[in-house]
């Protein structure tokens, strides 16, 4: 069941000072709000109590033009002159970043909103018009030859496209080496690196994604046993059991997901209710304001009840496969491509991940929970293609290496893996059902909480979130009889 904690929400009463406006909204046609600005919450914000402003559509429309002239100035300003004279190859890399500039540009001004509102909906538009980039990317980086592709990379930074040396974490597993007495534990100060603390945030961030923690300890297991599947390829993942299992699953992964589920405790337990910066009488109030504005606008839980339905257990185990294999692309890329595993790139990848993963799991568990819903958004539609171009591009340039034979023993546990999954699905599912009841109730239970948190979302009331233009001017109508 998900769940929502925000504090109702009254229907809005305009203020005495634009009364007049309002009651002459019927007859000004043309500055009644477009649909989109009713869908996305803007309807709320049409008089201005600081300023006092009484004009209510063209302001807001002058005011959403403004900030489009702002920003169009603001992204174009760092651009290189094209007036200037400089010698090849400059004017091809300045081309291609004015290009780029421009798309990205005209992706945030133009792009519908995400389902996520803070710190801001151009910051989502940003990293989903960057997805869109980083995708046409990967494309071309296809269809060129492997070196021909470390080359490319040396226009991002010079030091890359250089054979790398891949360190072995699996040499001498003794925690105590008494061969060393002047640092017997040596071995345990081997396997501290830059990994150590990216585990640790890395499943924190991923816990906030995910929303639960029988997911996140499936994942974390289950990459866990890939890595012993494949450490006859990638000498990364040849590890010693208790860096396996003590060090990375339950010290790393488990403090991480342990503070990603408090995190979940106290934004699930959190009330949610917005004040305008303007009408927070304090400095430390509005300092506050400021710093919450970097948090949710409104929470949900996710509920992903795997067994409530055979097609939600397919669900879920696509939603893991696809998680596993965006965690196992960020190993062979590096290894394919020679960039080595401490340069900003990967980090710079991982950081884009992340709100990629989090609007992507976002519209999949609406998909699958909103009975109102009837196909996937476009994020996970594109982190989906993400997912399946880098690992065409493994593929290819790995190839030497991908299709290194398997050991004997790692074929007979995946097969027994496989063949346990297999009993299970037809034990649970057909010869001795455990699944939920989903009936007509249950539907309309979650179809009510979906329109809720769409209600908060655009700032309407639950009873009026398919708000049309007249609708609301009927309403206005009324309220001003019923004062009169």
């Amino acid at each position: 069941m998900c769940l929502l904690n925000v504090k109702p929400y009254k229907l809005w009463q305009p203020p005495k000072h634009c009364q007049n406006t309002y009651h002459t909204m019927r007859s000004l046609q043309t500055i009644q709000p477009a649909k989109s600005e009713i869908a996305h919450g803007q309807l709320y914000d049409i008089c201005d109590n600081k300023l006092g402003r009484k004009v209510a559509g063209a302001c807001l429309s002058r005011y959403l033009h403004f900030h489009t002239e702002i920003s169009y100035c603001f992204l174009l300003s760092p651009l290189p002159s094209p007036f200037s004279s400089v010698s090849p190859p400059l004017p091809t890399s300045r081309g291609l970043v004015a290009s780029l500039s421009a798309f990205i540009l005209l992706g945030v001004t133009v792009t519908p909103d995400g389902p996520f509102k803070r710190p801001h909906p151009a910051i989502w538009r940003l990293t989903f018009i960057i997805s869109i980039v980083y995708e046409l990317g990967l494309i071309f980086l296809l269809y060129q030859s492997a070196s021909g592709a470390r080359q490319l990379l040396k226009f991002i930074d010079p030091k890359l496209g250089e054979p790398l040396e891949e360190k072995d974490y699996g040499g001498n597993c003794l925690l105590y080496d008494p061969e060393h007495p002047d640092d017997p534990y040596h071995n345990i100060k081997d396997k501290l690196d830059l990994f150590v603390p990216l585990h640790f945030f890395g499943w924190w961030l991923k816990t906030l994604l995910l929303r639960d923690w029988w997911l996140c300890w499936v994942i974390s297991v289950m990459f866990e046993i890939l890595e012993y599947t494949l450490e006859h390829q990638l000498p990364n993942f040849s590890e010693c059991w208790w860096d396996h299992w003590i060090m990375d699953a339950l010290l790393c992964n488990g403090l991480g997901i342990y503070c990603g589920l408090q995190s979940l405790k106290y934004f699930s337990i959190k009330t949610y209710h917005w004040r305008g910066l303007w009408n927070i009488p304090t400095y430390r109030g509005k300092l506050r304001r400021i710093i919450a504005q970097f948090g949710p606008y409104v929470w949900v839980d996710f509920d992903w009840k795997p067994l409530s339905s055979l097609g939600r257990w397919f669900s879920m185990l696509g939603i893991i496969a696809v998680f596993l294999l965006a965690e196992l692309n960020t190993f062979y890329l590096k290894f394919v491509l020679w960039v080595e595993p401490s340069h900003w790139v990967n980090l710079v990848r991982l950081l884009f991940i992340l709100p990629w993963g989090a609007v992507a799991l976002r519209e999949v568990f609406q998909f699958l929970d909103d009975p109102d819903v009837l196909k996937f958004g476009r994020q996970s539609w594109l982190f989906l293609a993400i997912v399946c171009t880098e690992l065409l591009i493994c593929i290819k340039f790995g190839w030497e290496t991908v299709t290194i034979p398997f050991p004997s023993h790692v074929v007979t546990l995946w097969i027994a893996i496989f063949v346990m999954l297999i009993l299970w699905t037809v034990w649970n599912f057909f010869i001795d059902p455990h699944t939920f009841k989903v009936d007509s109730k249950d539907i309309e239970r979650r179809r009510e909480h979906w329109s809720q948190v769409r209600a908060i979302e655009t700032k309407l009331s639950p009873s009026e979130t398919r708000f049309i233009p007249q609708f609301f001017l009927d309403k206005l109508t009324q309220m001003r009889t019923k004062e009169d």
